[in-house]
C-alpha cells in the first residue's frame, strides 16, 4: 500500500519517459484523472485513456518525445506537497516555473488546475507538482 499515491504517479510518469516507454499504465483516481488532463492539456502527454473495470481502473498514458532529438517533454516532473509535509500557497503567493515555461499544479476549491488558472480565479489551494 502506497502513503502517497500521487507521488507514486509522477515516479512512473518519470521513470517510463526515462526509459523511453511509449505507454505507462497507472492506477486511476479522481484526481490523478485531472491531473492527467492537465498534462494533455498543456501538452506535456500525446494521449490519454481511462479504463474503467470493477474495483479501481486504470489510465493509460500515451507518453510525448521531441521528433528530433527523441528526448521526453517532460525533462522534470516533481512532487512538492507530500503527506508529511503540505505545501499550501496563496492566490498571490502561487508559484512561476521557469518564468512561465513550466506548469505546478495545485489543488484548490475548485478543482486540480494550474497555478495560473488559479491566479485567474483568484484561488490557492496545495501545490502538487512542478512540470517543465
Amino acid at each position: 500500500m502506497f502513503t502517497d499515491p500521487i507521488s507514486d504517479y509522477l515516479t512512473r510518469i518519470r521513470n517510463a519517459s526515462r526509459a523511453g516507454h511509449r505507454v505507462v499504465e497507472i492506477p486511476a483516481s479522481n484526481t490523478k484523472k485531472e491531473i492527467t488532463k492537465i498534462l494533455f492539456d498543456q501538452g506535456y502527454i500525446l494521449s490519454y485513456k481511462f479504463e474503467e473495470n470493477e474495483t479501481q481502473g486504470i489510465i493509460k498514458i500515451a507518453l510525448k518525445y521531441d521528433k528530433d532529438t527523441k528526448e521526453p517533454v517532460i525533462r522534470k516532473i516533481q512532487r512538492i506537497s507530500k503527506p508529511g509535509l503540505r505545501k499550501y500557497a496563496g492566490s498571490g503567493e502561487l508559484p512561476r516555473i521557469l518564468n512561465g515555461l513550466g506548469i505546478a499544479i495545485v489543488s484548490t476549491s475548485h478543482g486540480v488546475m494550474t497555478s495560473k488558472q488559479a491566479r485567474q480565479e483568484n484561488v490557492g489551494g496545495e501545490v502538487l507538482c512542478y512540470v517543465y
